[in-house]
């Protein structure tokens, strides 16, 4: 095989990409990542060591989380920020060893040597065709546990730079993040172990989505509920996509008396319930869809899109919009104009990208409409009397968190099933682009309340854990599992890997998840899993709803 991956939900065969990723990575993109993932661990092994000895690299800290953040699926396509990624972190990792050595350090002869001695530069590692790729361990359960840590520190990372562009840190994140890399290399850790360390990245996860939490809403305000937009103005438009709020309000403010409006897409739609955007009159609300829908409509968009984060698809070779997009961040694609990162107390240079809106036609509508959202844990506890009052009254009769991801498998209408299905005296909790499946269909509500809550993008899963911890005292309850709550959850990359470990940390039994369960759950992973937690995969709508209802 030219290349091996199975981290995504999509993954070929549900067993592992071989030659080219479903993805649209390329084999030498894919193990142009596994050798920068591989660097990494070599830096964490002499930065943790250094760390001991109170030396402390910042350069480390933001080539590591930047790193692995690169790598999450649909996040860069660009083989050249790789190789300048590889080649930035070799020097590093020389960097950190000699200040280690020169302050009387040593790195421990069980650590796995590999990581540090193998190469120093792409071409050496190139030459030796040096088997550094997840098949390099050979036990798949001792595999599958380090791959599931690995991606865990993918999702932790990528919530971690968000908060870090906000000026928001927790050293203690960076902390982990190496340590933990380091003992994905350390053959002496059993499976046990290994499971221990899993849950530990669940913590850490809470941990990040906390302080992501902390910076968005320090920064922006807590969301309100809204009705956000879904048709077009009749002047031209940007449509930025991503994650990154930081990025959203340097378009907003740079925006202004151009007589361009801005678009949200994909997971940048919650960006609509902050109060701080709202000012902007030129924020019109959200265009189109999930994320996989794009290469339809970005062609109807007619204006540039900027990405701020993963979720690119690959165009098409004669697609009208790909001299439109750009990229930003850790995101990108050969070809598409990549927006540089802002200098200190700045903002990022978006005039080239407002320019081309000027000359574009205005987009398409292909919907009209509203849809509701803005249901963190600060609004929802707003609601909480009233919450209590239908649950004690029997009007709500169980809530269902359906967060998460979604994707372009058929399967996954199942989730859009299970909404139509569901009774209507059940609420939906949701996070992440997974709502795209159901947030569109007319559920009505219960008592006023919508029976669709969209907390906001991913990391918002966070939200959800609040809510359901704040329900667990107002009912005086000992264990969050008697709450009447149940989880459906859809996954597709590494972000959703970390809010299922953060939800196993904190206790949260019987997890269904799909459409199918992850490739790198080995059977006795599975097993493991279930048998402690209760994780299982999704079946039939009629029969989940059964099951959950009971």
């Amino acid at each position: 095989m030219s290349m091996f991956c199975y981290q995504c939900q999509e993954t070929a065969k549900g067993t592992g990409c071989t030659v080219k990723g479903v993805c649209g990575k390329t084999d030498d993109l894919a193990n142009m990542q596994d050798l920068l993932i591989f660097v990494l661990k070599g830096i964490s092994i002499y930065s943790t060591k250094a760390r001991e000895l109170g030396i402390e690299n910042a350069k480390v800290n933001k080539i590591v989380y930047e790193g692995l953040f690169m790598t999450i699926t649909n996040a860069n396509f660009d083989k050249e920020r790789f190789f300048e990624s590889v080649r930035e972190g070799l020097k590093l990792r020389e960097e950190i060893k000699h200040e280690l050595m020169n302050a009387g350090g040593t790195i421990p002869k069980n650590l796995h040597e590999s990581a540090t001695w193998y190469g120093n530069s792409v071409e050496e590692f190139e030459a030796k065709n040096i088997s550094i790729g997840v098949l390099a361990t050979k036990d798949e359960d001792i595999r599958g546990l380090r791959e599931l840590v690995v991606y865990g520190l993918k999702g932790l990372a990528a919530y971690t730079e968000h908060a870090f562009n906000l000026g928001f840190e927790d050293k203690s994140l960076y902390d982990f993040m190496q340590k933990a890399l380091v003992d994905t290399t350390n053959d002496a850790l059993s499976a046990e172990d290994l499971v221990a360390l899993v849950l530990e990245t669940g913590k850490f996860g809470v941990d990040a989505m906390a302080i992501l939490d902390k910076a968005n809403t320090t920064t922006y305000g807590n969301p309100e509920i809204t009705k956000v937009n879904i048709g077009v103005s009749n002047k031209p438009g940007i449509l930025i996509s991503g994650h990154d709020l930081r990025d959203m309000e340097d378009l907003l403010k740079q925006t202004q008396g151009t007589g361009i409006d801005v678009y949200t897409h994909g997971e940048m739609l919650p960006a609509n319930y902050y109060p701080a955007f709202k000012k902007y009159k030129n924020f019109i609300g959200n265009y189109g869809n999930a994320w996989w829908k794009q290469k339809e409509e970005f062609e109807t968009f007619n204006g540039p899109i900027l990405f701020t984060t993963n979720c690119i698809v690959p165009p098409k070779k004669d697609a009208s919009y790909s001299d439109r997009v750009f990229t930003t961040g850790t995101s990108g694609f050969p070809g598409f104009k990549h927006i540089p990162e802002r200098a200190e107390g700045g903002q990022k240079d978006f005039s080239e990208i407002i320019e081309m809106a000027k000359k574009c036609k205005t987009p398409i509508e292909i919907e009209k409409g509203e849809i509701i959202g803005g249901f963190a844990h600060n609004q929802v506890v707003k609601l909480a009397d009233k919450i209590v009052d239908a649950v004690k009254t029997g009007a709500i009769k169980k809530f269902f968190v359906m967060a998460g991801c979604d994707g372009r498998m058929k399967s996954r209408n199942y989730y859009t099933e299970f909404a139509q299905k569901l009774p209507h005296d059940t609420v939906i909790l949701t996070a992440g682009c997974a709502k795209y499946r159901y947030n569109k269909l007319q559920l009505g509500d219960i008592n006023g309340i919508p029976r669709v809550l969209d907390a906001g993008q991913c990391n918002d899963s966070y939200s959800l854990v609040v809510i359901a911890l704040k329900l667990k005292e107002i009912f005086e309850l000992n264990d969050i599992n008697e709450l009447p709550i149940k989880y459906n959850i859809a996954w597709y990359e590494q972000k959703a890997v970390i809010v299922l470990l953060a939800l196993l940390y904190l206790g949260v039994k019987d997890i269904h998840t799909g459409p199918t369960l992850p490739a790198f759950f080995s059977p006795n992973i599975r097993k493991v899993l279930q048998e402690k937690f209760g994780l299982a995969s999704i079946g039939t709508v009629d029969d989940d709803i059964k099951m959950f209802m009971n």
